[in-house]
Protein backbone atom coordinates (compact mmCIF):
# COMPACT_ATOMS: atom_id res chain seq x y z
CA UNK A 1 0.00 0.00 0.00
CA UNK A 2 1.43 3.53 -0.91
CA UNK A 3 0.67 5.95 1.46
CA UNK A 4 1.22 10.04 1.44
CA UNK A 5 3.81 9.60 3.78
CA UNK A 6 5.67 7.32 2.39
CA UNK A 7 5.12 7.80 -1.74
CA UNK A 8 8.21 9.97 -2.66
CA UNK A 9 10.54 7.82 -0.75
CA UNK A 10 9.39 4.50 -2.89
CA UNK A 11 8.79 6.33 -5.67
CA UNK A 12 12.41 7.63 -5.40
CA UNK A 13 13.75 3.88 -4.95
CA UNK A 14 11.21 2.98 -7.97
CA UNK A 15 12.95 5.66 -10.51
CA UNK A 16 16.07 4.73 -8.82
CA UNK A 17 15.92 0.92 -10.10
CA UNK A 18 14.58 1.83 -13.36
CA UNK A 19 17.20 4.47 -14.41
CA UNK A 20 19.77 1.36 -12.96
CA UNK A 21 18.50 -0.31 -16.12
CA UNK A 22 18.30 2.42 -18.68
CA UNK A 23 21.23 3.89 -18.17
CA UNK A 24 19.86 7.38 -19.50
CA UNK A 25 17.05 9.94 -18.89
CA UNK A 26 14.31 10.03 -20.70
CA UNK A 27 12.52 13.46 -21.97
CA UNK A 28 9.18 12.33 -22.37
CA UNK A 29 7.02 9.90 -20.38
CA UNK A 30 4.35 8.33 -22.37
CA UNK A 31 1.01 6.71 -21.23
CA UNK A 32 -0.46 4.57 -23.40
CA UNK A 33 -4.39 3.60 -23.34
CA UNK A 34 -6.77 1.11 -24.33
CA UNK A 35 -6.09 0.01 -27.79
CA UNK A 36 -3.05 2.77 -28.16
CA UNK A 37 -0.45 0.26 -27.78
CA UNK A 38 1.01 -0.09 -30.78
CA UNK A 39 2.96 3.58 -30.78
CA UNK A 40 5.47 1.38 -29.14
CA UNK A 41 6.01 -0.11 -33.20
CA UNK A 42 7.46 3.53 -33.70
CA UNK A 43 9.98 3.32 -30.86
CA UNK A 44 13.21 2.07 -31.33
CA UNK A 45 12.67 0.04 -28.16
CA UNK A 46 16.19 -0.30 -25.94
CA UNK A 47 14.66 -2.20 -22.99
CA UNK A 48 10.67 -3.37 -21.63
CA UNK A 49 10.42 -3.97 -18.09
CA UNK A 50 7.56 -5.90 -17.65
CA UNK A 51 5.55 -4.19 -14.53
CA UNK A 52 5.53 -7.10 -11.99
CA UNK A 53 9.80 -7.10 -11.91
CA UNK A 54 9.12 -3.10 -11.15
CA UNK A 55 9.90 -2.48 -7.32
CA UNK A 56 6.49 -0.61 -5.54
CA UNK A 57 4.24 -0.89 -9.47
CA UNK A 58 1.50 -1.78 -9.22
CA UNK A 59 0.08 -4.45 -12.14
CA UNK A 60 -2.74 -3.88 -14.84
CA UNK A 61 -5.70 -6.04 -14.71
CA UNK A 62 -7.21 -4.84 -17.86
CA UNK A 63 -7.33 -6.82 -21.30
CA UNK A 64 -5.63 -4.48 -24.06
CA UNK A 65 -3.37 -3.40 -21.50
CA UNK A 66 0.07 -4.95 -21.68
CA UNK A 67 1.72 -4.34 -18.71
CA UNK A 68 4.98 -2.94 -19.34
CA UNK A 69 7.63 -0.04 -19.50
CA UNK A 70 9.32 0.79 -22.46
CA UNK A 71 12.51 2.55 -22.95
CA UNK A 72 13.50 3.94 -25.77
CA UNK A 73 14.07 6.12 -29.22
CA UNK A 74 10.57 8.36 -31.09
CA UNK A 75 11.56 10.54 -33.91
CA UNK A 76 15.34 11.08 -32.16
CA UNK A 77 14.00 11.86 -28.01
CA UNK A 78 14.10 9.57 -25.12
CA UNK A 79 10.87 8.14 -24.15
CA UNK A 80 9.84 5.82 -21.75
CA UNK A 81 6.32 4.56 -22.33
CA UNK A 82 3.75 2.89 -20.12
CA UNK A 83 2.16 -0.04 -22.00
CA UNK A 84 -0.90 -0.27 -20.04
CA UNK A 85 -1.75 2.20 -17.30
CA UNK A 86 -3.76 1.51 -13.47
CA UNK A 87 -7.16 2.64 -13.03
CA UNK A 88 -8.74 3.34 -10.27
CA UNK A 89 -12.25 1.18 -11.06
CA UNK A 90 -9.35 -1.88 -10.71
CA UNK A 91 -9.54 -1.48 -6.95
CA UNK A 92 -6.41 0.54 -6.68
CA UNK A 93 -5.78 3.53 -4.38
CA UNK A 94 -5.67 7.11 -6.12
CA UNK A 95 -2.12 7.12 -4.82
CA UNK A 96 -1.18 3.34 -6.53
CA UNK A 97 -3.25 4.94 -10.15
CA UNK A 98 -1.01 7.81 -9.78
CA UNK A 99 1.94 6.14 -8.99
CA UNK A 100 3.84 6.31 -11.88
CA UNK A 101 4.28 9.82 -12.43
CA UNK A 102 5.26 10.45 -9.16
CA UNK A 103 8.53 7.83 -10.38
CA UNK A 104 8.60 9.83 -13.72
CA UNK A 105 9.27 12.92 -11.88
CA UNK A 106 11.92 11.01 -10.16
CA UNK A 107 13.63 10.50 -12.74
CA UNK A 108 13.99 13.57 -14.12
CA UNK A 109 10.90 13.05 -16.75
CA UNK A 110 9.04 16.97 -17.05
CA UNK A 111 6.98 16.12 -20.16
CA UNK A 112 4.33 13.67 -19.90
CA UNK A 113 1.93 12.76 -22.78
CA UNK A 114 -1.30 11.03 -21.54
CA UNK A 115 -3.70 8.90 -24.17
CA UNK A 116 -7.11 7.37 -23.85
CA UNK A 117 -10.26 6.15 -25.25
CA UNK A 118 -13.42 7.79 -24.38
CA UNK A 119 -17.35 8.40 -24.62
CA UNK A 120 -18.03 10.94 -26.91
CA UNK A 121 -20.92 13.34 -26.00
CA UNK A 122 -20.33 16.15 -28.29
CA UNK A 123 -22.66 15.84 -31.28
CA UNK A 124 -20.28 16.99 -33.73
CA UNK A 125 -18.14 13.72 -32.95
CA UNK A 126 -18.48 10.50 -34.68
CA UNK A 127 -16.74 7.11 -33.61
CA UNK A 128 -13.29 7.03 -34.46
CA UNK A 129 -12.55 10.94 -34.06
CA UNK A 130 -9.08 11.82 -32.36
CA UNK A 131 -10.06 14.72 -29.31
CA UNK A 132 -6.84 17.03 -28.21
CA UNK A 133 -8.27 17.16 -24.65
CA UNK A 134 -8.04 21.71 -23.89
CA UNK A 135 -9.32 21.03 -20.34
CA UNK A 136 -10.82 18.23 -17.71
CA UNK A 137 -13.52 17.89 -15.37
CA UNK A 138 -12.98 15.59 -12.46
CA UNK A 139 -15.79 13.55 -11.25
CA UNK A 140 -13.82 10.73 -9.01
CA UNK A 141 -15.14 10.01 -6.20
CA UNK A 142 -11.76 10.12 -4.29
CA UNK A 143 -9.05 12.60 -5.02
CA UNK A 144 -5.15 12.03 -5.92
CA UNK A 145 -3.65 14.40 -3.38
CA UNK A 146 -5.87 13.65 -0.85
CA UNK A 147 -4.15 13.67 2.28
CA UNK A 148 -1.24 15.06 3.55
CA UNK A 149 0.74 17.00 1.40
CA UNK A 150 4.65 16.34 0.75
CA UNK A 151 5.95 19.29 -0.64
CA UNK A 152 8.85 17.98 -2.02
CA UNK A 153 6.85 16.85 -4.77
CA UNK A 154 4.69 20.26 -4.61
CA UNK A 155 2.61 23.05 -3.21
CA UNK A 156 -0.83 22.09 -1.14
CA UNK A 157 -3.41 23.74 -3.48
CA UNK A 158 -2.58 22.85 -7.26
CA UNK A 159 -3.21 25.92 -9.73
CA UNK A 160 -5.12 24.09 -12.28
CA UNK A 161 -5.23 27.11 -14.81
CA UNK A 162 -3.23 25.11 -17.41
CA UNK A 163 -3.48 21.14 -16.97
CA UNK A 164 -2.78 21.14 -20.85
CA UNK A 165 -0.52 22.58 -22.22
CA UNK A 166 -1.55 25.01 -24.43
CA UNK A 167 2.36 25.70 -26.55
CA UNK A 168 2.18 21.15 -27.10
CA UNK A 169 -1.43 21.59 -28.36
CA UNK A 170 -0.63 24.37 -30.58
CA UNK A 171 2.39 22.20 -31.93
CA UNK A 172 -0.24 19.54 -33.02
CA UNK A 173 -2.68 21.71 -34.05
CA UNK A 174 -0.62 23.24 -36.53
CA UNK A 175 1.14 20.05 -37.96
CA UNK A 176 -2.91 18.68 -37.99
CA UNK A 177 -3.93 21.81 -40.27
CA UNK A 178 -0.32 21.20 -42.53
CA UNK A 179 -1.46 17.67 -43.06
CA UNK A 180 -4.98 18.37 -43.41
CA UNK A 181 -5.56 15.56 -40.76
CA UNK A 182 -8.89 16.13 -38.84
CA UNK A 183 -9.24 16.61 -35.64
CA UNK A 184 -11.32 17.36 -32.56
CA UNK A 185 -10.68 19.23 -29.43
CA UNK A 186 -12.50 19.32 -26.06
CA UNK A 187 -12.63 18.90 -22.42
CA UNK A 188 -12.68 15.09 -21.21
CA UNK A 189 -14.90 14.31 -17.91
CA UNK A 190 -13.65 11.54 -15.80
CA UNK A 191 -15.70 9.13 -14.01
CA UNK A 192 -14.95 5.96 -11.76
CA UNK A 193 -16.57 3.21 -13.86
CA UNK A 194 -15.77 0.35 -14.37
CA UNK A 195 -19.61 0.44 -16.25
CA UNK A 196 -20.12 2.47 -19.12
CA UNK A 197 -22.43 5.52 -18.63
CA UNK A 198 -25.93 5.07 -18.79
CA UNK A 199 -28.24 7.36 -21.55
CA UNK A 200 -28.79 10.02 -18.57
CA UNK A 201 -25.11 10.04 -17.49
CA UNK A 202 -23.73 10.86 -21.09
CA UNK A 203 -26.72 13.76 -20.75
CA UNK A 204 -25.27 15.09 -17.63
CA UNK A 205 -21.50 15.15 -19.13
CA UNK A 206 -22.79 16.97 -22.36
CA UNK A 207 -24.99 19.39 -20.03
CA UNK A 208 -22.15 20.11 -17.34
CA UNK A 209 -19.54 21.33 -20.31
CA UNK A 210 -17.48 17.69 -21.05
CA UNK A 211 -17.67 16.55 -24.82
CA UNK A 212 -16.33 13.33 -23.97
CA UNK A 213 -16.14 10.63 -21.14
CA UNK A 214 -13.80 8.12 -19.70
CA UNK A 215 -12.62 6.34 -16.56
CA UNK A 216 -8.52 7.34 -16.71
CA UNK A 217 -6.51 10.33 -17.10
CA UNK A 218 -7.83 13.06 -15.08
CA UNK A 219 -5.73 11.27 -11.59
CA UNK A 220 -2.94 11.50 -13.60
CA UNK A 221 -2.78 14.85 -14.62
CA UNK A 222 -3.66 16.51 -11.24
CA UNK A 223 -0.39 14.23 -9.86
CA UNK A 224 1.40 15.49 -12.69
CA UNK A 225 0.46 18.99 -12.18
CA UNK A 226 1.00 18.91 -8.60
CA UNK A 227 4.82 18.34 -9.95
CA UNK A 228 4.63 21.24 -12.38
CA UNK A 229 4.96 18.67 -15.42
CA UNK A 230 3.94 19.50 -19.09
CA UNK A 231 1.31 17.75 -20.19
CA UNK A 232 -0.57 16.81 -23.54
CA UNK A 233 -3.12 14.69 -23.76
CA UNK A 234 -5.05 12.70 -26.26
CA UNK A 235 -8.20 10.89 -26.70
CA UNK A 236 -9.94 8.12 -29.27
CA UNK A 237 -13.53 8.65 -29.10
CA UNK A 238 -14.36 4.50 -29.64
CA UNK A 239 -18.26 5.49 -28.72
CA UNK A 240 -21.10 7.81 -28.89
CA UNK A 241 -23.27 8.39 -25.78
CA UNK A 242 -26.41 8.93 -27.53
CA UNK A 243 -30.04 7.05 -28.04
CA UNK A 244 -28.86 5.65 -31.48
CA UNK A 245 -25.62 4.65 -30.23
CA UNK A 246 -25.46 3.31 -26.45
CA UNK A 247 -26.72 0.17 -26.91
CA UNK A 248 -23.55 -0.58 -29.19
CA UNK A 249 -21.45 0.02 -26.13
CA UNK A 250 -18.58 -2.58 -24.46
CA UNK A 251 -15.20 -3.04 -24.33
CA UNK A 252 -14.67 -4.98 -27.47
CA UNK A 253 -16.02 -2.04 -29.53
CA UNK A 254 -13.97 0.29 -27.59
CA UNK A 255 -10.69 -1.45 -28.54
CA UNK A 256 -11.84 -2.36 -32.26
CA UNK A 257 -12.40 1.64 -32.34
CA UNK A 258 -9.24 2.93 -30.89
CA UNK A 259 -7.15 0.33 -33.05
CA UNK A 260 -8.28 2.15 -36.26
CA UNK A 261 -7.76 5.44 -35.32
CA UNK A 262 -4.38 4.27 -33.97
CA UNK A 263 -2.66 5.39 -37.21
CA UNK A 264 -3.86 8.95 -36.25
CA UNK A 265 -2.62 8.94 -32.93
CA UNK A 266 0.73 7.47 -33.58
CA UNK A 267 1.66 10.15 -36.11
CA UNK A 268 0.28 13.02 -34.35
CA UNK A 269 2.33 12.18 -31.36
CA UNK A 270 5.33 10.84 -32.83
CA UNK A 271 5.37 14.65 -34.68
CA UNK A 272 4.84 16.42 -30.91
CA UNK A 273 7.89 14.44 -29.41
CA UNK A 274 9.92 15.13 -32.81
CA UNK A 275 9.01 19.01 -32.88
CA UNK A 276 8.43 20.27 -29.15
Amino acid sequence: MITALNEFEKSLETARFILSKINDKPEYAIVLGSGLGSLVEDINVKLEIPYKEIPNFPVSTVKGHKGSLIFGNLNGKKVLAMNGRFHFYEGYSMKEVTFPERVFWQMGIRKLIVSNASGGVNRNFKIGDVMLIKDHINFFPEHPLRGPNDERFGPRFVNMSEPYSKKMLQVVREYATEKNIKIQEGTYLGLQGPTFETLAEYTMVRNIGGDAVGMSTVPEVIVAKHMDMEVFGISVITDIGTEEFIEEVNHQEVLKAAKAAEPVVRDLVGKLVEKY
